[in-house]
């Protein structure tokens, strides 16, 4: 697997794991939208962990830096 996640990426999809788990948990949205928004804000997570996004790689989107 190759890193194609960068840090200010990961940054921002640990923002967006902590809204999803928030709203998710305040709100009681609609008992399926709580396991959607908890989902998301688990992929959120693991990809920003991992560094790599599999949809990323699909369109070939790199916010890494280069390694040279």
């Amino acid at each position: 697997m190759k890193k194609n996640v960068g840090s200010t990426e990961k940054i921002v999809r640990y923002i967006v794991a902590a809204v999803a788990v928030w709203a998710a948990y305040t709100y009681q949205v609609a008992s399926p939208w709580d396991y959607v928004l908890y989902a998301v804000a688990g992929i959120m997570v693991v990809t920003a962990l991992a560094n790599f996004c599999p949809l990323w790689t699909v369109f070939k989107i790199n916010t890494s830096k280069k390694q040279e």
